[in-house]
């Protein structure tokens, strides 16, 4: 079985409405002759948040359906408040099936999210 690869995805605006961040479901399965590929899953094992503004945001995370904001799914800060010019980090380790969503809203525009962690197949 192949190991785990490093999976470092491009810095991304939080919307200020529920939106996808990540999401690691490919569409077709199909594969070279004799091989049947099967959903990757992703090992979130870093969440950064950064303000680029001079005002506090807050920003809420979720993990769960596309762009779902469910009360009762908050994934890493859940709900928290990112200091105006000021960066939080959150250290995890979450799996994301292909079904899973991590998901964010932010009261204001101006926070990048950042994600890092492992890909691997089923």
């Amino acid at each position: 079985m192949a190991a785990n690869k490093i999976l470092n995805f491009e810095p991304a605006n939080v919307p200020t409405s529920a939106g996808n961040l990540m999401n690691c479901g490919i569409t077709s399965l199909a594969g070279p002759v004799g091989y049947t590929q099967t959903q990757p899953y992703i090992l979130v094992k870093h969440v950064r948040l950064i303000n680029t503004t001079s005002a506090a945001i807050t920003v809420s995370l979720y993990k769960g359906a596309t762009a779902g904001s469910a009360a009762g799914t908050q994934f890493g800060f859940g709900t928290v408040s990112v200091p105006a010019n000021q960066t939080l980090d959150d250290y995890t380790q979450a799996r994301f099936d292909s079904a899973d969503f991590l998901t964010g809203v932010a009261s204001a525009t101006g926070v990048v999210i950042n994600i890092a962690g492992e890909i691997g197949l089923s």
